[in-house]
């Protein structure tokens, strides 16, 4: 599997993100739900990445810029076709990796709280990813659960 940076051009790319945009609506309430859309993923401050199994497209993320020193992850992704295979794991790997590389000092995500979100968020937690509180525009929110792990040069574990 590659992973590249990609420009939410290729009908795959963008019938995943429709069907994960669509997946997350009955989730939480409208004001809760904090994916970005295709605009969203397409500002200068995020960068959009997939991973691609040939020709097939096996997932996404993508991480925007908060400050000089912070980002966040956003909208990772998994198509059906390659649950369960390592993807995420891959995928969230190269984020925190480039996170580093950019000089990053903290790198900060949203889920949700239910309990559909539990599989990403014991992902996250093996990444060494905490609860903390609300950063950047967040509020505090029971459909929101806030992590963050500190970066220090280390490679990313998981």
């Amino acid at each position: 599997m590659e992973i590249r940076i990609d420009k939410l051009e290729s009908p795959a790319v963008l019938a995943l993100l429709r069907e994960h945009l669509d997946s997350l609506a009955p989730t939480a309430p409208a004001e809760s739900r904090h994916a970005l859309d295709l605009e969203g993923l397409r500002r200068a401050d995020v960068t959009f990445w997939c991973v691609w199994d040939g020709e097939a497209l096996a997932g996404f993320g993508a991480l925007k810029q908060l400050t000089g020193s912070h980002a966040e992850i956003k909208s990772m992704r998994t198509a059906a076709s390659h649950v369960r295979r390592g993807v995420a794991s891959m995928l969230l790997r190269h984020l925190v990796q480039e996170a580093i590389t950019r000089g990053y000092s903290r790198l900060s995500l949203e889920t949700g709280s239910m309990a559909f979100f539990e599989p990403a968020r014991r992902l996250y937690a093996s990444f060494g990813f905490e609860p903390c509180a609300p950063f950047g525009s967040y509020k505090r929110d029971p459909n929101s659960v806030y992590m963050t792990r500190k970066l220090d040069g280390r490679a990313p574990a998981g």
